[in-house]
């Protein structure tokens, strides 16, 4: 009846709005920039205290699973404490770090470490780069020279999917302000995709990931469903819908 057709239309309609325009394959595109003899980069970017440099571990130990060498490039060079967090992470899971201690220009230490990526054969660098609020405009001008400057693969908004809408106004005004700070002339380099965490404790709060998607028209890539480095999950457009018309 009437219900069923609602519900149908309802169903498509999320669907459409989850499945990213263009389709966010990392590990086929990792193969192309093989194929090209350089390294994948992926720049981890977001607000301060959403869990940027586990989720960067995440991303690291399900690339390494699949045999990909990989590098982390320590470029938060803001907060007290960032590159030994990172170089935790990086011992326990076994890869190693590129770093240059604090108080450093992030964009040349991201430049060197794809450089000294490409010279050791790496396959994939991730960067982890210091928390900031959209708001702080030296802090976001640093950031656009550092994505401008080292045009990454991808540029990836690490973002909590318990925020609800303040998540979605972090995302639209991240992206703005990286427009409004654009370094150089070219076109801004902008947010690619959005990773989000706390994906596991959720359930009725999975709307955040639809609206985000569907104001800032960028995929959610990957989301982080607990603790330990296993915790990630592709988002799946379809088990999602299920669990909002539940």
């Amino acid at each position: 009846g009437v219900k069923n057709a609602v519900r149908g239309a309802l169903e498509q309609g999320l669907t459409r709005i989850l499945t990213p325009k263009q389709s966010m394959d990392i590990l086929r595109d990792i193969k192309s920039s093989q194929a090209q003899g350089r390294p994948y980069v992926i720049v981890f970017v977001g607000v301060n205290g959403v869990g940027k440099s586990t989720s960067l571990s995440k991303v690291c130990f399900w690339l390494k699973s699949q045999g990909l060498k990989v590098l982390l490039a320590a470029c938060d060079t803001f907060r007290s404490g960032a590159v030994e967090q990172l170089k935790t992470h990086a011992a326990r899971l076994d890869v190693p770090v590129y770093e240059k201690g604090y108080n450093k220009d992030a964009a040349s230490i991201a430049m060197d470490a794809v450089k000294h990526a490409q010279s050791n054969h790496f396959d994939v660098v991730l960067v982890d780069t210091a928390g900031r609020m959209q708001d702080n405009e030296p802090l976001m001008r640093a950031l656009s020279k550092l994505v401008n400057l080292n045009n990454p693969d991808l540029v990836l908004f690490v973002g909590e999917a318990l925020v609800g809408n303040d998540s979605i106004d972090q995302v639209t005004k991240f992206n703005q302000a990286l427009k409004e700070t654009a370094y150089g002339s070219g076109k801004p380099r902008l947010i690619d995709g959005i990773m989000l965490t706390k994906f596991d404790t959720i359930d009725d709060k999975v709307g955040a990931a639809v609206s985000m998607v569907y104001s800032t028209g960028q995929p959610v890539v990957l989301v982080g469903v607990g603790q330990t480095y296993t915790d990630l999950k592709k988002l799946n457009a379809h088990n999602i819908v299920k669990l909002l018309l539940r």
